[in-house]
């Protein structure tokens, strides 16, 4: 059945989706995007102030994250009645807009896009210890058809292919720790104190690997009194790909791995985006699949363990042009 926003009424709908939308994950809660209402239309912009310049010199994590808020917005839109239309980088003169939302015909939410759409406030990176054992088949398999339906590809790796990603994620997180202003910009993202809507609070950072098996990011150099505690040992690692590697791709890549984390959610799965392995190009490289033209794009490591902390949100007002 289609229908038309009522004149009055559009503007608080659309608002509410883009409160929704600034519950995406982003790199160390950086929520680099901004959003304007236009009509009917919700455009999306990627806020290059908040990129990270050691870590993503070519704003790929940042298209990654303002992707995640793309999806939620379009699945905010979906549960309040409407298909959305999208248009993903649609003025090249503006590479910062990357999309415009829209609501288009009019379709009753089915209980799994409201199941989907619950999701969106409960899913939190969780860097805790999670239960041993691995993923239920239909799991991994949902987990697959998330990625799949946003045109990407997600992958639990078999044992061997874990332990040599785990291995690259280490030696990244080694390299990183030895470039020039790498600790700087991680302190400049850990939240201390108060009056922050941003950044990575303590209660998020989670303790250290006892093993040092996980690849984990050195908190534990501005937390002095981090706890460290037994992770599992043989943990469940997804890597989540894209047929290209452009800007388009990187938007394509965020929006998979958003509905990969919230189907994650939905089925009560704990996850972690680890994102040191695909930040040095050249171990990128390596867990890229050259020949069948896939790049990787994002690594998360996936378990069952007690629930996270929630981060920060910026107020409507700092993202929401007036």
């Amino acid at each position: 059945m289609n229908r038309q926003v009522p004149e009055t009424t559009h503007t608080a709908m659309l608002t509410r989706c883009v409160r929704e939308a600034t519950l995406a994950p982003s790199l160390h809660n950086s929520q680099p995007w901004r959003f304007r209402i236009t009509d009917d239309t919700v455009e999306v912009f990627a806020d290059p102030r908040r990129r990270l310049d050691v870590l993503d010199p070519a704003g790929r994590e940042m298209l990654i994250s303002v992707g995640a808020a793309v999806f939620t917005l379009r699945l905010a839109m979906r549960r309040e009645g409407w298909i959305p239309d999208l248009a993903v980088l649609p003025e090249p003169a503006d590479p910062d807009l990357v999309a415009r939302v829209r609501p288009g015909r009019g379709a009753v939410p089915t209980a799994r896009v409201q199941e989907l759409a619950g999701a969106i406030a409960r899913r939190h990176t969780n860097r805790w210890p999670f239960a041993p054992g691995v993923l239920p088949a239909d799991v991994i398999e949902q987990l697959a058809e998330a990625a799949t339906h946003e045109g990407a590809r997600f992958t639990i790796a078999a044992a061997v292919s874990r332990d040599a990603i785990l291995g690259l994620g280490r030696a990244a997180e080694r390299q990183l720790r030895a470039q020039g202003g790498y600790r700087a910009e991680l302190g400049a993202w850990t939240r201390r104190g108060t009056g922050r809507h941003d950044g990575v609070p303590p209660a998020a950072i989670g303790p250290w690997d006892a093993l040092e098996r996980l690849p984990m990011r050195d908190f534990g150099l501005l937390q002095p009194q981090r706890p460290a505690e037994d992770f599992e040992h043989y943990p469940s690692i997804g890597v989540l790909a894209t047929p290209g590697d452009t800007p388009t791709d990187w938007v394509r890549a965020g929006q998979a791995l958003q509905r990969v984390l919230l189907v994650a959610t939905r089925l009560n799965v704990a996850t972690t985006p680890i994102s040191q392995p695909v930040e040095i190009p050249a171990i990128r490289e390596l867990l890229a699949d050259g020949r069948a033209g896939w790049w990787a794009q994002m690594v998360v490591r996936l378990g069952y363990g007690a629930p996270a902390a929630a981060t920060p949100r910026r107020p409507l007002a700092e993202v929401l042009a007036p």
